[in-house]
């Protein structure tokens, strides 16, 4: 991947467009163009956890320095359970101690945990700084580093509290990805699959191809896709919904265990497997997509599968309900999907039967 020039994707939101920028070397080699978002002679927040920092951490601040750009780093444990109240407390009082102001920047350097919980403290320290996404996951690079959804963890459910907050830019270097256990890069798989499944046959077929296709093509791919999606409906009001294909019955699956046993790709990828079999049932989806979707997730590690026996009670607390019932993200066929409104008790006829 080496020598590959830089791609540049742009967001076209009115008023706040931003550019993703993806390519090998860029964590460091891309770091003027973060500098030259950051405002001279402001302090930075340079927030990641504490695997991401051993590794790519001090590479990243030292280039910033270099560049004339302050850092305070923020190094937070890593995993689901410091997407919380109390760690983004933490990082207000770090932000206020170090003297950041109202225009300075928050920069998240890592994966969809570090990038929510940054983005919702960017939205909401003195009312809303500068921020910029460096994700080091792949499903952060293909999906949540993208769009301007932050949020964090409540008892209740996952992301329940949160703000639409777009960064400045995101910058993806996909020779990160290298370095993840093969268990992360399964779970950034399910993301990029569930974009071939909603909005790109030929994204979908070129997965289920026997050569392992570029990374650099793929996550190209996702974004321009989640791009086109995000500035049709920023705010999440209509169809920005596709993108919460087997998500709905994901996040149930996660809070039945905790957000202990699964991560966010291997529950949302079992949620897949839910929705495609619900569609089935209902007419809805065509015979035979629920068993090709399963053998792609099969083939990229993502096996689990999950009983939709008794999620109901899961989904009742998630954000995307409604009052007496919840919108479904079900695929007519590969590429193609729509939303179908349930009452929470025709639903759990469906889950039970």
């Amino acid at each position: 991947m080496s020598g590959d020039a830089a791609k540049i994707l742009n967001v076209p939101i009115a008023g706040k467009s931003y550019d993703i920028v993806i390519g090998s070397g860029l964590l460091l080699s891309g770091l003027e163009r973060v500098s030259a978002l950051i405002r001279k002679g402001e302090k930075t927040a340079l927030i990641s956890d504490e695997n991401v920092w051993q590794r790519y951490g001090y590479a990243v601040e030292t280039g910033l320095n270099a560049l004339g750009i302050a850092t305070e780093a923020i190094v937070l444990p890593p995993g689901e359970k410091t997407k919380d109240i109390g760690h983004l407390s933490l990082v207000y009082d770090r932000m206020a101690a170090a003297g950041i102001t109202r225009k300075g920047c928050v920069i998240a350097l890592g994966g969809g945990v570090v990038g929510d919980l940054s983005g919702f403290a960017a939205a909401t320290y003195m009312r809303g700084v500068d921020f910029i996404q460096i994700p080091t996951t792949l499903l952060a690079q293909v999906d949540s580093s993208v769009g301007g959804k932050t949020a964090v963890d409540i008892a209740a459910g996952k992301n329940l509290v949160g703000a639409f907050y777009q960064p400045r830019l995101v910058l993806i270097d996909p020779d990160v990805l290298t370095s993840l256990p093969p268990r992360e890069f399964a779970a950034g798989m399910a993301e990029v699959i569930k974009y071939g499944a909603i909005a790109s046959p030929s994204l979908f077929a070129l997965l289920e191809q026997t050569t392992v296709p570029s990374m650099t093509e793929i996550i190209c791919s996702c974004c321009a896709i989640k791009s086109d999606i995000v500035a049709e409906d920023e705010f999440d009001n209509g169809h920005r919904a596709i993108l919460n294909f087997g998500h709905t019955f994901g996040h149930a699956i996660e809070k039945r265990y905790g957000f202990s046993k699964y991560n966010h790709g291997e529950a949302v990828a079992a949620g897949m497997r839910i929705a495609a079999h619900i569609g089935e049932k209902i007419g809805m989806t065509a015979p035979g997509t629920a068993a090709r979707l399963g053998s792609l997730l099969d083939r990229y590690g993502l096996t689990a599968t999950e009983s939709p026996v008794g999620l109901i009670e899961h989904i009742k607390s998630d954000k995307k309900g409604e009052a007496g019932g919840v919108n479904l993200v079900l695929l007519k066929a590969l590429g193609a999907v729509v939303c179908v409104y349930k009452r929470f008790e025709e639903l759990e006829v469906l889950l039970d039967d």
